[in-house]
């Protein structure tokens, strides 16, 4: 017979206490410390430990007994002194707070811990100058420094995995590590994972309640969740901890643009750049939502503003090339050419530019050259985010294959009543910009914009799944009061963007691949699949420089695959769901306005409203690449337009096969 393995000796223990504690399981530290200290009660670290724990369960007044007791007997034990301010800052007395860690700071002057504590006290008694500076001495006494400088510049640098492998490191030694904690959110938000993001930067606000750096990350990652309030308040408690960083006021405007407050979203990038007047991206955020409003001489001057800081601006160039009207100069297209060929850049910033040329000679009418530029750009696009065409081909199986008739004949009394929302779903450029434009000229109806909340509940359906791919699948084992549930979720998310109005819209065009999903969940939903000519509508989207996201456009092949998949579930669609999708034929739109906008609203239950025939004239902010057409009267312009470069869509037209022969030619 074995014998049992020897049982670990106190040190090692307490060790794996502060492991514990360090990396948020206060409860389960909280029980070995006891043990610990009914073993050794004069142990102060295992009695300092205990108070950590307890102090991090949100009991401040017991924590605050063990530390006074503690500290009454070793007064120069800093660390224990620094939680001492921490708990008294708990209980809400943050001047007692502040007067111990300044004890420990004239002592040990490089205490980052303290610093932080230090600066949450300040943050308390509303010293918010003197507040930052803690802060940023904290950082720079971080014994992590070092480390932490080289994870950042590589996550600037967009190396992120170099950048993740070196804070795990940090984490590694130290699980409580703020900065850390905070850069791989920033990774994990970037890697479209805002749920790591949220709860990794949780875990650096026990650490630190007010740290600046934990909050810039928290209202960006609330956006990409979804909730929108809280993002919101947030982004507000920023601003009031440093009203004078222009963090805040680039994290207020970024809320207030997803909020669908533009002219409060100006205001703040343009206070941002007051105080950072040397900041480039400033002056091309500004830009972004002068365009939204339709401000098109604001727009562009905000760009050649940005140009005029950084004469090496990809971003400003395709930002000018992405105003449908703009002409670059002679001067301007060997300025940019100069740029590629001094080969400096990111491959995005190459691939940025090289869109821009390929405007500049399509509108040159040099259309083999402009072509040439727009598939070099893609190509580079394509090294850094390359799509799985089989793997789409496979999902769009699996979804046709879950969602059959049988389905929703089973959840037929399901999902959410409500017959508020509008979704328009189709492929990017497609006219869906104009669909919304006309509707939401109509008295009854809000126009929001790209709303990401279906694909938010896809991403947690996905997540019940230890491979995160549960979805569709995942929805069979849901009882009818869940989908109800998830409806009334997608109405709560998106009511901060609405002003009242019976009926808005969502136009976020992948949503093509989620008609079921929003059949199960809102069942009175009126669904419009906006459809334009494969050859135009895919060249459309392939010399389209898409900030992120639409993978599928760097490839004519990928993209002739994508629309491919695209009509089978629409055609699927259509036969488990009849007369549910409203298909609007963009070449039969602009033709032929009146009857299509009937349709449109007859299909939305509206009645005829004459505003929605004169939809340019109608003020609201848009925020696509389309915001500059849909403020014109119709024009025929487009349709065909394809044919200029015929020879070069060759591999699209074959990628397309069959499904080219089902639309007549429109040119």
């Amino acid at each position: 017979m074995n014998a049992p393995p020897p049982r670990p000796n106190f040190e090692q223990r307490l060790r794996e206490a502060h492991a514990a504690l360090r990396s948020g399981r206060a409860q389960s530290a909280e029980r070995w410390l006891r043990e610990l200290s009914a073993e050794r009660p004069g142990d102060a670290n295992a009695r300092w430990l205990l108070a950590v724990a307890l102090l991090d369960q949100g009991r401040a007044a017991d924590s605050v007994e063990i530390l006074e007791t503690l500290l009454g007997g070793a007064p120069d034990f800093g660390d224990a002194r620094v939680d001492l301010a921490r708990a008294y800052r708990s209980a809400g007395e943050p001047a007692v707070a502040r007067e111990h860690v300044r004890r420990v700071l004239e002592k040990h002057p490089h205490h980052a811990l303290a610093w932080l504590a230090y600066g949450d006290a300040l943050v308390d008694l509303e010293q918010y100058a003197d507040a930052r500076t803690a802060f940023e001495r904290a950082a720079d006494c971080d014994p992590e420094r070092r480390r932490i400088e080289a994870a950042t510049k590589a996550l600037i640098a967009d190396d992120r995995r170099a950048s993740e492998d070196l804070f795990r490191a940090i984490l590694k030694d130290n699980a409580a590590n703020v900065a850390a904690l905070c850069g791989l959110a920033a990774l994990s938000l970037a890697a479209d994972v805002p749920k790591d993001a949220e709860r990794l930067l949780r875990h650096a606000l026990r650490q630190s309640a007010h740290l600046p750096l934990a909050w810039r990350g928290l209202g960006p990652t609330l956006l990409e969740l979804g909730r929108l309030t809280e993002a919101e308040a947030a982004a507000k408690y920023l601003r009031t901890i440093e009203p004078d960083s222009p963090q805040s006021w680039i994290a207020n405007a970024a809320v207030a643009a997803r909020l669908l407050r533009q002219e409060e979203s100006l205001a703040a990038y343009k206070e941002a750049a007051r105080l950072q007047p040397g900041e480039v991206r400033l002056f091309t955020s500004i830009g972004h939502v002068e365009k939204s409003l339709g401000h098109r001489a604001e727009s562009e001057a905000a760009y050649k503003s940005a140009l005029s800081l950084d004469p090496s601006n990809a971003e400003a160039y395709w930002s000018l090339a992405d105003l449908k009207n703009y002409r670059f100069g002679d001067a301007e297209v060997a300025a940019i050419q100069g740029l590629l060929a001094d080969g400096r850049r990111a491959r995005s910033g190459d691939a940025q530019l090289l869109f821009a040329l390929g405007k500049a000679y399509e509108q040159r009418e040099q259309y083999p050259l402009a072509f040439r530029f727009y598939a070099d750009g893609n190509a580079r696009r394509r090294l850094d985010a390359p799509f799985d065409l089989e793997a789409f081909e496979r999902r769009t199986a699996r979804i046709r294959a879950f969602f059959d008739t049988a389905f929703f004949a089973a959840h037929a009394n399901a999902g959410c009543p409500s017959d508020a929302p509008i979704f328009i779903v189709g492929l990017p450029r497609s006219g869906s910009t104009l669909i919304e434009q006309i509707l939401a000229s109509h008295s009854a109806v809000e126009g929001t914009m790209e709303l990401p909340n279906i694909l938010n509940i896809v991403r947690d359906l996905n997540d019940l799944a230890r491979n995160r791919d549960a979805y569709p699948e995942a929805l069979a084992t849901l009882p009818p009061e869940r989908l109800a549930a998830l409806g009334e979720r997608y109405l709560a998310e998106t009511a901060p963007l609405r002003q009242g109005r019976p009926r808005f819209i969502d136009k976020l065009p992948n949503n093509f691949s989620h008609v079921g999903l929003i059949r199960a969940i809102l069942p009175n939903a009126t669904i419009i699949d906006a459809r334009r000519h494969p050859m135009d509508c895919c060249f459309s989207n392939f010399k389209q420089h898409f900030a992120e996201g639409q993978t599928f456009s760097y490839d004519l092949r990928d993209l002739g695959g994508y629309y491919r998949c695209y009509l089978s579930l629409l055609d699927h669609w259509d036969a488990v769901l009849p007369r549910s999708v409203l298909h609007v034929q963009y070449e039969e739109l602009v033709r032929d306005p009146e009857a299509g906008i009937r349709r449109l609203l007859e299909q939305c239950s509206l009645p005829f409203e004459d505003a929605c025939l004169s939809f340019h004239e109608t003020r609201r902010a848009v925020r696509t690449a389309s915001a500059e057409q849909v403020r014109q009267p119709l024009y025929t312009s487009g349709i065909g337009y394809w044919l200029h470069f015929e020879a070069e869509l060759a591999p699209l037209r074959d990628a397309l096969g069959p499904a080219l022969e089902r639309f007549r030619p429109f040119e």
